[in-house]
């Protein structure tokens, strides 16, 4: 049996962790937003100022998600697993990469157009060492994402996985993720499609 042990989810200007509100900033565009959160999380990783805002997203949602433990004290860093997927892959940093071409092109933008960074981010930031896969998908299909983790974690590929959806584009953005792993944690919940669709808020997509 699995078990998910944290959530965070990140969305309209909020950010929530099993199930509580963490931080809100309801004035701000998603910029400011961002920044706003790093600050108010008091984390200290000036990189953080240097990432797109795909990874800036992904970044905090891991931050948030993690907060109080430390992975590499509960896992192997090679046992951990991240699978997320988004719709607009790195879009919004291809654009502004397109702009700038205009001129001088920028290298500090070209870094980020693959929307795998995020997960190398998360990873240095966490020090993961295991199996990652970036999914680009029309919409957030968590029976697919949780067969794909669920089955990392049955077959003995991870004994850990960060999964979930972080995507920008625009004014537009989402992040949700998950960590499912092997042990049980008070306030886990076992790993399937009801309760992954359950934490992201919508109508259960069957276990």
């Amino acid at each position: 049996m699995n078990y998910i042990t944290s959530w965070c989810r990140i969305r309209q200007n909020a950010v929530t962790a099993n199930g509580q509100t963490v931080f809100e900033d309801r004035a701000s565009g998603l910029p400011d937003f961002l920044t706003n959160t790093y600050r108010y999380l008091q984390i200290d990783y000036p990189k953080f100022y240097k990432m797109d805002r795909l990874c800036q997203l992904g970044f905090l949602a891991a931050e948030v998600m993690l907060r109080g433990r430390t992975l590499k004290e509960e896992y192997p860093p090679e046992s951990v697993a991240v699978v997320l997927a988004n719709r607009h892959s790195s879009l919004d940093t291809d654009v502004r990469y397109q702009e700038s071409m205009s001129g001088i092109p920028s290298p500090a933008l070209f870094v980020y157009t693959l929307p795998n960074i995020v997960i190398g981010e998360i990873c240095i930031r966490h020090q993961i060492k295991g199996e990652n896969t970036f999914f680009v998908q029309e919409q957030f299909d968590i029976p697919f994402l949780n067969d794909y983790t669920g089955q990392l974690l049955e077959q003995g590929a991870a004994l850990a996985v960060i999964g979930g959806w972080v995507d920008v584009f625009q004014d537009q953005y989402e992040a949700f993720l998950y960590l499912a792993g092997q042990k049980q944690t008070p306030g886990s919940v076992i790993h399937n499609r009801q309760n992954v669709s359950a934490l992201y808020g919508i109508v259960d997509a069957g276990s």
